[in-house]
């Protein structure tokens, strides 16, 4: 298992802002994260868990894409 990354370093292997990550937290869209213990928790991801998020996200058209 890979260190785990907070948003700041898991962002760039996405290709979005830090603020988007935390954005799509909010709207349950982004990749699963990992939430700390208490109010003010640390958040975390897994490398595995990115991965596997872009890898459904993998398309071979257009058509296919708007299908999902």
């Amino acid at each position: 298992m890979e260190e785990l990354l907070d948003t700041k370093a898991a962002a760039p292997r996405i290709g979005v802002a830090p603020a988007t990550l935390e954005n799509w937290r909010s709207l349950g869209i982004g990749p699963r994260f990992i939430k700390t213990a208490g109010r003010k928790g640390r958040v975390l991801y897994d490398p595995a868990d990115i991965e596997a998020w872009k890898d459904e996200r993998r398309y071979q058209s257009t058509s296919e894409a708007g299908a999902a």
